[in-house]
């Protein structure tokens, strides 16, 4: 074959494939839905007056999603033939948010009907959230497509616990091609929210089997969590994952560290690991929110481009809980 044909097939074979793998774009709906955003945040809007927590919310949805198959909008599928539902995994039995999800998808569809992914609509609305309660925005990269099954498997096994040893988590960002400043910069997203007792009790009373409470936990902030998860007490009392300001998105997340009074295991190790390459990036965060902001945006286009379906793999669901 000639060099001339071998460069013919050559590009046929990129525009055939390359289809199938675009690239993601801050410009996706410029076109065929240019009020994408505005039309997600009105229904956002209506939700928070509902619910001040759904922030933390979808935007956990968002991330366990992406930690399992990619981000595809698994997790938002229900039981049905053929698919055994994420949900159901125990990571994600906790998670909410998925009915202000179908709104978005109904408001969207009467708009722009057959065009924005499920997938994406988890992507916008993380961005957005997380501006409304004071933290940074970014250009959302958009044109996923959703996914035809769900992973329930893998969501047992890949999405990081609340109980995970440092090492363990660690691997499961690095496996998803995350380092140590999506790891540190994605975790301050505890900086809203709660959390519920048992993912974090075994520290106040019984750690690691000691019978102690965890040696890393501030003294005073530990009889504090008592009186919110005494012995016998509820297992689903909430506690706030910041409890200097929980409600706003700043980086008081890292100062808690720096003071011992990280809420779950897995907060606290990224401080009190000796050794650990987290150590200087929760100082660094600590000591200055903008840089703490500026990581947080770029992590969440780092995690947004775990494994999306792109061109024509997928498709775009009508609904959300339902393949096609």
């Amino acid at each position: 074959m000639s060099s001339f044909s071998l460069i013919t097939a050559a590009l046929f074979l990129a525009v055939v494939f390359g289809g199938s793998n675009a690239q993601l774009s801050a410009t996706f709906y410029a076109n065929t839905c240019p009020n994408v955003t505005s039309v997600v945040r009105g229904v956002l809007d209506q939700a928070q007056q509902n619910d001040d927590r759904i922030g933390a919310k979808l935007l956990r949805v968002h991330f366990h999603d992406c930690f399992v198959n990619g981000c595809d909008g698994s997790l938002l599928l229900v039981d049905a033939d053929g698919v055994d539902s994420e949900q159901n995994a125990a990571p994600n039995l906790s998670t909410d948010g998925y009915s202000v999800v179908d709104d978005i998808k109904t408001a969207l569809e009467n708009v722009c009907p057959g065009v924005v992914s499920c997938a994406d609509i988890l992507a916008i609305s993380s961005q957005i959230l997380v501006s409304a309660a004071g933290g940074p925005s970014w250009d959302v990269q958009l044109g996923r497509r959703d996914g035809r099954t769900a992973n329930r498997a893998g969501a047992e096994t890949q999405i990081p616990s609340p109980f995970e040893s440092f090492a363990n988590l660690t691997r499961k960002f690095s496996d998803k091609g995350l380092d140590s400043t999506d790891l540190v910069a994605l975790s301050g997203a505890h900086t809203f929210g709660r959390a519920q007792c048992f993912t974090f009790s075994p520290r106040l009373y019984n750690y690691n089997g000691t019978g102690n409470p965890d040696q890393s936990m501030d003294p005073t902030y530990v009889e504090t969590l008592r009186q919110t998860c005494p012995q016998g007490g509820s297992a689903s009392t909430l506690a706030n994952l910041d409890p200097s300001t929980p409600d706003s998105f700043d980086n008081n997340y890292f100062t808690n560290l720096q003071n011992n009074r990280g809420l779950l295991q897995t907060d606290q190790e990224l401080f009190s690991t000796p050794g650990a390459d987290t150590v200087a990036i929760v100082n660094r965060f600590a000591s200055s929110q903008t840089e703490f902001f500026n990581s947080f945006a770029q992590s969440m286009i780092n995690m947004g481009n775990i494994s999306p379906l792109t061109g024509t793999n997928g498709e775009i669901r009508s609904d959300c809980k339902r393949v096609n």
